[in-house]
């Protein structure tokens, strides 16, 4: 859903299951520069596994959080994932117009799980290839259903959802702009949610696919919850690293281990499953962000079990801002959790 009227600057609204997280990005003729920003927890059940239980407590934050950082805001870029979501690519003879829609809409039904007449359709042109004859297509298709409970969301909290996007291609986006990609190099961009973490594989320079594991923080905040006796608030903090010297830490970091058992089994399920498709035989980097990459001592086990070197995501790293902006927040220390609404709010909106 795209405007005529050109916008010097773009909102990108991340609703997670564990916090809602706004970046708004004056776009200059340099770069990017952030001009709002913001985040707010979310009760722990408001949405658990892209389920919105407590609707009203959503729409209560996000207002809240768009009357913080910046009461003007109406038009905003949005992103879905999980279940109903799918993100594939497929290599299809060269073609253009209504001949490359109807190619990839064959494509789509052959590959989506779910009825094609149920699903709104996106795709890209990754790459040509005149020599042969073909195209690399990107295939983003979300349930009609799903995609319709996040919009009237939006609208009731009085916004205008003018783009939506998938959450792994804001990530890629976002790690594009800031970060010298190296095509020697196969780079997993790994973005650990409360409820599902994305895995996305940039191959040859570009965007390669994504594959998400149903495993996340979750877990660890339960974990920690129920070993230290602690009410959520607490929990958030001790799940943050806020509570160093109130918690015993080597039983903190035992703790969230042992809760991170199934989500490391899901990536390494995942990791063996690019390998074998994609006929690659190592990951050479990982790059880690979302709420994952704030855990205490989750950063360095995952780099651990997976043998591979990994680096915690900086999204503002090439983009200007003003330290004034983030207030109590570290900007340094909550940049993974912002990769997703910068990468939103990059897109342009006519």
């Amino acid at each position: 859903m795209l405007f005529s009227r050109s916008a010097k600057s773009t909102v990108g609204l991340d609703i997670g299951a564990n916090s809602i997280k706004l970046v708004k990005l004056d776009h200059t003729k340099t770069g990017y520069a952030v001009a709002a920003i913001g985040i707010r927890e979310l009760p722990p059940e408001a949405i658990v596994a892209d389920e919105i239980r407590d609707r009203e407590a959503v729409i209560f934050n996000i207002q809240s959080l768009i009357d913080q950082t910046d009461p003007k805001i109406r038009d905003v870029v949005v992103s879905i994932s999980g279940h109903g979501v799918i993100t594939d690519r497929f290599t299809i003879d060269k073609k253009t117009g209504t001949e490359a829609e109807q190619a990839i809409l064959f494509e789509t039904e052959q590959r989506a799980p779910f009825d094609v007449d149920d699903v709104s359709l996106g795709y890209h042109i990754i790459k040509v290839d005149d020599d042969v004859n073909k195209m690399d297509v990107l295939l983003v298709a979300a349930r009609k259903e799903h995609l319709q409970v996040y919009l009237q969301l939006i609208e009731d909290c009085g916004l205008r959802p003018v783009i939506v996007d998938d959450d792994a291609l804001a990530i890629y986006n976002a790690y594009e702009y800031n970060y010298e990609i190296d095509p020697s190099r196969i780079t997993c961009l790994l973005n650990i949610g409360h409820d599902v973490t994305n895995i996305t594989y940039v191959v040859d320079g570009i965007y390669h696919s994504t594959r998400d594991v149903s495993s996340g923080t979750r877990e660890v905040y339960n974990a920690i919850q129920k070993e230290f006796r602690l009410n959520p608030e607490l929990t958030s903090k001790a799940i943050k690293g806020e509570m160093a010297e109130s918690i015993d830490q080597d039983m903190l970091k035992a703790t969230i281990i042992s809760a991170t058992d199934e989500l490391v089994s899901g990536i390494e399920l995942a990791f063996s499953y690019f390998k074998s498709q994609s006929k690659q035989e190592n990951i050479d980097w990982i790059v880690l962000c979302g709420g994952g990459a704030l855990v205490p001592y989750m950063a360095e086990y995952l780099q651990s079990k997976l043998s591979t070197p990994l680096e915690i995501a900086n999204p503002l790293r090439n983009i200007d801002y003003d330290p004034e902006l983030f207030q109590y927040l570290q900007p340094e220390k909550i940049a993974p959790l912002l990769t997703v609404p910068v990468g939103l709010a990059m897109r342009k909106v006519r």
